[in-house]
């Protein structure tokens, strides 16, 4: 009689990773650490390679699709994205506001501020251009997508729409057979480089209070959003909160939107979205959908602000939510892309010098994978909305 192969989940390989990532980091010979460090960033680099094509073919295909309505559900999915996006910006703002100033510490954010730059340095370090940025594959991925649903069959025929239906199914099966066994060992070098660098207890032993509620911002977040979302689509919102874990767990491992869409995809799919709804919503939404990004940026540019008694206020705050709320769109595909996007605009706030920058970006990455997994399960939610908008009033 064979014996039964265990099969560990992805959700419990991703767990593995990060411990074993912080237990090599903390214990072994830092030239273990490097190799694997090595390791995650070879990854690291196909994966942004592979990150452009991927919205190029979701993205484009999931439009095509829509035969109906194709213009409008890009339009709404976007109106709510940046709604979404605003909203979550003002009310972290608002918290941060009330809260922080009642167990701000001067040296917490100086003793952090120390941790910025300091990495883990890989033996080998490759660097291959992608064909396409972030940005640029979205925006082709809306001409094609749009000309090819309101064009096939009549205009044009079916070949455009076969190549990127082929083209589709081959970053499908490179996402599925080299992507996603690997994101264990990705996320096992990013817990090394942050353990052996102080990142991963620093916020925790030193800011840990404004670590929590920002987590808890993000959480309750979720929570909101998903039960607008259930109530639209008439759906258990806990139940739609237990099938996102998945795509959680794997957002705060791999710190990118883009990275977790493979997961997202599926966990959209538990959720009962349909196809078409699904492959056009989550690569798109994981561009344009920043809400635990602006959260973790406006909560850590007002603490920031706060302790070095510079001026902020709701005035200042909602413009550069707003710039920044557009500005993101090209920032995901790397860890702290966010911040790294945001650091043009944090004048408008206050914070120009490179000193308080330097802060700014040492605060946010120790909570961005946080942030980041608050983005790809917000995106589900906005997904589940769409889904009901286009069933009931376009699709019919």
């Amino acid at each position: 009689m064979e014996k039964q192969k265990i099969k560990i989940g992805l959700v419990p390989k991703l767990i593995i990773g990060i411990i074993l990532g912080i237990l090599i980091g903390m214990y072994l010979p830092e030239w273990v650490g490097r190799l694997i460090v090595t390791a995650s960033s070879l990854f690291s680099m196909f994966l942004k390679f592979v990150i452009p094509m991927m919205i190029l073919a979701f993205v484009t295909m999931g439009i095509a699709d829509l035969t109906q309505g194709a213009g409008k559900l890009l339009g709404i999915t976007a109106a709510i994205s940046y709604a979404s996006t605003l909203i979550a910006g003002s009310v972290s703002f608002f918290v941060a506001n009330s809260l922080f100033m009642s167990f701000m510490d001067p040296e917490a954010l100086e003793r952090i501020a120390k941790t910025a730059g300091i990495s883990v340095a890989p033996y080998l370090s490759l660097s291959v251009t992608p064909i396409l940025d972030t940005l640029a594959a979205v925006l082709l991925a809306f001409i094609l997508g749009l000309c090819m649903s309101t064009m096939r069959g009549k205009e044009i025929g079916n070949t455009l729409y076969d190549f990127m239906k082929d083209f589709s199914a081959i970053i499908n099966k490179v996402l599925h057979t080299i992507i996603v066994p690997f994101l264990p060992l990705y996320i096992c070098g990013t817990f090394i480089d942050m353990t052996r660098s102080g990142k991963t207890f620093a916020i925790l032993g030193i800011l840990w209070k404004v670590f929590i509620i920002v987590i808890i911002m993000h959480l309750l977040y979720l929570v909101f959003a998903f039960f607008v979302a259930g109530g639209i689509s008439k759906k258990n919102p806990l139940m739609l909160l237990k099938n996102q874990i998945p795509g959680y767990t794997t957002a705060v491992g791999t710190q990118s939107s883009a990275a977790t869409i493979p997961v997202n995809l599926e966990c959209a799919k538990a959720d009962g979205i349909s196809e078409e709804i699904r492959n056009f919503v989550v690569p798109l939404c994981a561009n344009i959908h920043m809400a635990g990004s602006m959260i973790t940026i406006t909560a850590c540019a007002t603490a920031v602000c706060m302790m070095n008694g510079l001026p902020i206020s709701i005035n200042t705050v909602v413009p550069f939510i707003a710039t920044l709320g557009i500005a993101m769109v090209a920032s995901p595909g790397a860890p702290g892309g966010s911040i790294m996007t945001a650091l043009p605009f944090l004048y408008m706030v206050g914070l120009g010098t490179e000193e308080l920058q330097a802060i700014m970006i040492a605060l946010y990455i120790t909570q961005d994978s946080f942030g980041t997994a608050c983005n790809v399960s917000g995106d589900n939610a906005i997904g589940l909305i769409v889904d009901a908008i286009y069933k009931k009033w376009i699709k019919e």
